[in-house]
């Protein structure tokens, strides 16, 4: 073993401060004896090269294994959340475009209707005995056609809103089941 001073220079140092000659050695002995002892017990704690690249090569393949785990879960997990998320899109266009479709037709009622009541309006406007006669009549005609059509249209809105919130419901539950599966595979990842 190397030692790190000089142990004659030591031992003359120790005899110029008054030690003899066999002290002197005595006590560089026993500093030899302790830093060697020392020196064994770092010596155990230690790992040389050789282990240290079979320990990282030991590493290195584990990783490799959970890497190759990783694209098996992968292609097989991602490919049936892709084809669930593929099908609840296409079921949310199909609810939006009957949606859509039901607005258009109730739009159409509502303005069918609408013209029907104003040209008999128009006509019972014309007359004059219908005018006289049945004015309180058409009052209460144009109140409930405008009842009528307010609660259709708020009918309507309440129904897109509800159609609304679904959507958003479904695509929420979405977007949360492909990020707990991220988080899921980050964690077994790292």
């Amino acid at each position: 073993r190397r030692l790190f001073f000089d142990t004659h220079a030591l031992v003359c140092l120790l005899e110029e401060n008054g030690f003899t000659t066999q002290q002197s050695e005595v006590v560089v002995s026993a500093l030899v004896k302790i830093m060697d002892n020392n020196l064994d017990m770092i010596y155990k704690d230690m790992v040389t090269k050789v282990q240290q690249e079979i320990a990282l090569q030991q590493v290195m393949s584990h990783i490799g294994g959970v890497k190759k785990d990783m694209i098996i879960l992968e292609k097989s997990e991602f490919s049936a959340l892709r084809s669930e998320n593929e099908k609840i899109k296409l079921e949310l266009q199909q609810i939006k475009k009957q949606v859509m479709d039901e607005i258009t037709k109730v739009r159409a009622d509502n303005k069918l209707n609408l013209n029907l009541e104003k040209s008999r309006v128009k006509e019972l406007v014309s007359s004059d005995y219908f005018l006289l006669k049945h004015h309180a009549q058409q009052d209460r005609a144009l109140t409930q056609t405008d009842r009528k059509i307010d609660t259709e249209v708020a009918d309507l809105k309440t129904m897109l809103e509800s159609h609304k919130l679904d959507n958003i419901k479904y695509l929420a539950g979405s977007v949360f089941t492909c990020l707990t599966v991220a988080l899921g595979f980050y964690r077994l990842w790292i």
